[in-house]
């Protein structure tokens, strides 16, 4: 075998393994996510729910792999959306005392905000308060994929 033919197939087979492994990322969490909610369950939450907002595909850090959309509520015990966040690992829901909408922006304030808990679902999800949240003191709801410090959406609920 030539040095040429060589050297492509090491980089076809390369490429095609990083290919295969940059699915795998994106796959595995729609593989592993439990059953969503159901409209109903969701919306049972959001009848208790003291604010309403909206998750948008066209804010300044989403793009075509990192979005969500649909309506999100903030209640005295849950927080829950009705719609979709694009598939990902590690998804984290925060409370912000302001709106944001880059990672940049995220990480300027990221000390001042509080984390809910785990977004497991991408189609619906209801995540419980902690107990004692004031949700008051914060004003938008935001999901961020932990581990790759990745900006999904945020909705300013009040």
């Amino acid at each position: 075998m030539k040095l040429r033919s060589a050297l492509v197939l090491l980089i076809s087979h390369a490429l095609v393994g990083l290919l295969g492994f940059a699915a795998g990322i994106y796959a595995l969490p729609l593989l592993i996510a439990p059953s969503a909610p159901t409209a109903a369950e969701v919306q049972a939450k959001a009848d208790r729910a003291r604010h309403t907002a909206q998750f948008r595909r066209d804010l300044k850090g989403s793009d075509a792999l990192h979005w969500g959309e649909g309506r999100v509520t903030v209640g005295p015990e849950a927080v829950s959306l009705l719609g979709e966040v694009a598939p990902g690992p590690d998804y984290k829901l925060y409370l912000s005392p302001r709106f944001v909408e880059t990672e940049d922006e995220v990480l300027a304030i990221k000390a001042q905000m509080l984390r809910v808990g785990d977004v497991k679902t991408f189609s619906n999800f209801i995540v419980p308060l902690p107990p004692g949240v004031d949700v008051e003191k914060y004003d938008t709801v935001l999901v961020w994929c932990e581990t790759f410090s990745q900006f999904i959406t945020a909705a300013k609920y009040r």
